[in-house]
């Protein structure tokens, strides 16, 4: 069975299994990872069960630390391509322009708040096997890159906001983004 995973086509030899999606207020989302060092079948069954757990809470990106695992791995959604992005030990290396928009985070379930966030983002980082390569987004995965990479050095985008958006502001800016883009 071949899965393909953005960084390109890899074989899947076990059954992916779902992680239980660590929340606000657990200790290891306020930790600093190391950095990952073996690029082995153990690293491997974390990326290739990151990637299911994601996919089954539909979100646009997960750090390794959201699973309860301290090390510097994190899957992005390429918004272009539709495929995850798999991060190991990433830095962003240029970032430019800005955007200010809705953000929320799967550790923070049914949260959300307006977050100012750079418009484009080049990232290095390795592959599941270790090589290096450099990759960049724009818009929403520009925010997912620097949104995850801060997982990985203990932070939540909630640093960010002044409040958590109500119900009705939540809807209001819901119906004037939908407006813009008619």
């Amino acid at each position: 069975m071949y899965q393909n995973m953005g960084c390109g086509i890899k074989e899947v030899s076990k059954k992916m299994a779902l992680r239980k999606i660590v929340e606000q207020g657990e200790e290891c989302l306020t930790k600093v990872c190391r950095p990952v060092e073996a690029f082995n079948r153990r690293l491997h069954d974390l990326l290739d069960d990151m990637a299911e757990t994601l996919q089954n809470a539909n979100g646009a990106g997960l750090a390794a630390p959201q699973v309860g695992v301290l090390r510097r791995a994190c899957l992005v959604l390429d918004e272009k391509t539709e495929q995850y992005l798999e991060l190991i030990n990433p830095v962003i290396i240029q970032q430019s322009g800005e955007q200010t928009g809705l953000e929320g985070c799967l550790s923070v379930p049914g949260k959300w708040g307006i977050v100012t966030r750079p418009n484009h983002v080049r990232v290095r980082a390795q592959d599941r096997n270790g090589k290096w390569f450099e990759v960049e987004g724009e818009g929403l995965t520009a925010r997912a890159f620097c949104h995850e990479i801060e997982h990985l050095d203990g932070h939540l985008y909630t640093e960010h906001i002044d409040h958590f958006l109500t119900e009705e502001e939540l809807r209001d800016y819901l119906e004037a983004e939908e407006q813009e883009a008619e």
